[in-house]
């Protein structure tokens, strides 16, 4: 009994992490697609059809493979019975969701307006937002394998696919980068490792912040904890 309530919780954990994820990651690429447009910005068409499909490409195993084989979190039987009429997303949970969509946004978007303000081609303009969005994808990823502990601790759980998908993504995504023929054909411009390093860490900037947030529901289940005690 207590191995069927531990799965049903994790099966149903996990789902709810596909879906926070999936809500947070497509925030911050309609926006990088619909602000341009609608505010005029010098380059509006920053992503073509192509780039979406192989956006959506990535992100469809990130939720369908990755967070489907998660293991139990160790708190998973600590936690309370959900009520039966409860409602699968709080608003809490989905707040957070699309604060986490909208932080991606800020830092795809200030890589945007950083490039158009250094005088960057349209072609390289898009190969920084590009990577900076996928750099965020991979850290939103990570850091949401678990909305309490850290995504230190998380990297001992045990779910062989996370190295798998994230390297091929990474594999991807430089071929695209840094091959001539794929480069080319997706108008990405020539850039830098300097440029990319800026990217990489707009994009873990713009998602780890999630993890202050975490610390603070553990220290505030701990002081809890220690109140109920005494």
């Amino acid at each position: 009994m207590v191995d069927a309530v531990e799965m049903g919780r994790r099966i149903y954990n996990n789902l709810k992490k596909a879906i926070q994820y999936i809500i947070s990651i497509h925030i911050p690429i309609i926006l990088t697609v619909f602000i341009p447009l609608a505010l005029g910005w010098i380059y509006p068409n920053i992503f073509s059809p192509v780039h979406i499909i192989f956006l959506e490409l990535i992100m469809g195993p990130t939720c369908s493979i990755i967070y489907e084989n998660e293991p139990a979190e160790a708190n998973i039987l600590k936690q309370k019975p959900r009520p039966a009429t409860q409602s699968f997303f709080n608003v809490k949970e989905l707040s957070l969701s699309i604060t986490q969509g909208i932080g991606i946004s800020v830092g795809t978007l200030g890589i945007y307006r950083f490039a158009v303000s250094s005088g960057f081609s349209e072609d390289l303009t898009r190969s920084m937002v590009f990577s900076c969005l996928i750099a965020a994808n991979i850290f939103l990823t990570l850091v949401n394998r678990s909305f309490f502990y850290s995504a230190v601790t998380t990297l001992s759980y045990k779910n062989k696919l996370i190295p798998i998908i994230i390297g091929i993504t990474t594999i991807l995504s430089a071929a695209m980068l840094f091959w001539e023929p794929l480069r080319v054909f997706f108008e990405f411009g020539q850039i830098s490792i300097k440029q990319l390093s800026l990217c990489i860490v707009t994009g873990f900037l713009s998602v780890i912040w999630i993890e202050a947030y975490k610390l603070y529901k553990r220290r505030s289940k701990l002081l809890r904890s220690k109140l109920t005690k005494h």
